[in-house]
């Protein structure tokens, strides 16, 4: 029995979602253990094309357990929205393919509109965001101001706790961007209604791939984006909000005791970027349109051109020799 991560090794869109979506013949467990519905894995099969945004890409694979884990920036709404849309075209979900940890942090539609009011605010510097809610998401998880999964069990417990939050989000919205205030009430309202929704699916995922680990299962860990967008190794301020490499498998997986042995980098025949930031083998004009045109380069989330150009091999390494010269004594 061998875990095995697969990672995206330049700046995501490299095809992570249908290596997943092939190799889980071989797996009986898929986590996804970082990020948010702000990237997109596409995925071709029998049932036709898709763009995963949250869901784990094992979820079209009979007999696999698909997990949600508490590394994962968990937008109730947009989750429950892409479960329907799945559905809708023959694929099964239910809590006996899909778990969600109840340590996982919730998104909130007031985190998508502090994006949208923080890249305005930037104006002629953005950094680029999708504007999907993660860095102000990540921001809170930091600060201890988000709701987790679990709570949605605890009805009490839940509005105790978004009345609380809802004050320090409130600061934010119209102390900083002058925007309107979100009410007790309404907030209330969207978390009962995906609490209703969602509570099957909720459990104590660590416990549940410690299990599946004893009974000799193997487990796929899937990443987002790609390791050129980690927070800690991506070029700052151009970088996601979460940690995109293997190594935060275990903990963003809630199971911090599993072992990977088997790592799976991810990488184009060329380069592709979305977004923001320093892109040094880009091409542009009737060259890059071909490109774009041919691979089909559109972002699978935003619909935004991606960037493209050959294959940079420069970076990645010198990330890697940059980190291995800190080793050294």
């Amino acid at each position: 029995m061998t875990h095995c991560a697969i990672v995206g090794i330049n700046w995501g869109d490299e095809g992570k979602g249908r290596m997943v979506d092939l190799l889980t013949e071989s797996y009986d467990v898929v986590v996804r253990y970082q990020g948010g519905g702000n990237a997109g894995h596409t995925v071709i099969n029998e049932y036709g094309k898709f763009a995963l945004h949250l869901l784990p890409s094992g979820v079209f694979r009979k007999g696999v357990m698909n997990v949600l884990g508490n590394g994962v920036a968990l937008d109730p709404e947009n989750l429950w929205i892409e479960m329907e849309e799945l559905r809708s075209r023959g694929v099964a979900i239910s809590p006996e393919n899909l778990r969600i940890s109840d340590r996982a942090s919730l998104l909130l539609p007031l985190h998508r509109e502090l994006d949208g009011l923080e890249e305005a605010r930037l104006s002629d510097h953005p950094y680029g965001s999708t504007k999907q809610g993660i860095a102000p998401f990540y921001g809170d998880k930091v600060m201890k101001k988000t709701i987790l999964a679990g709570e949605l069990l605890n009805p009490d417990r839940l509005a105790a706790r978004a009345e609380d939050i809802l004050r320090w989000e409130n600061l934010k919205l119209s102390g900083i961007y002058g925007a309107k205030s979100v009410s007790s009430q309404e907030l209330i309202e969207y978390l009962r209604c995906y609490a209703e929704r969602l509570k099957p699916y909720i459990c104590d995922t660590a416990s549940l791939l410690r299990r599946a680990e004893l009974e000799g299962k193997s487990i796929l860990f899937e990443a987002q984006l790609g390791a050129l967008r980690d927070l800690d190794f991506g070029i700052v301020p151009y970088t996601t909000s979460s940690n995109t490499l293997a190594a935060y498998a275990p903990i963003g997986s809630g199971y911090s005791a599993a072992r990977i042995g088997r790592v799976l980098g991810v990488v184009k025949a060329y380069s592709t970027c979305v977004g923001e930031g320093p892109f040094v083998c880009e091409r542009f004009g009737e060259e890059a349109e071909k490109l774009r045109t041919v691979g089909e380069e559109y972002g699978a989330k935003t619909g935004r051109n991606r960037r493209v150009g050959p294959m940079d091999l420069v970076r990645p390494a010198t990330a890697y020799r940059c980190r291995a010269r800190r080793r050294s004594p």
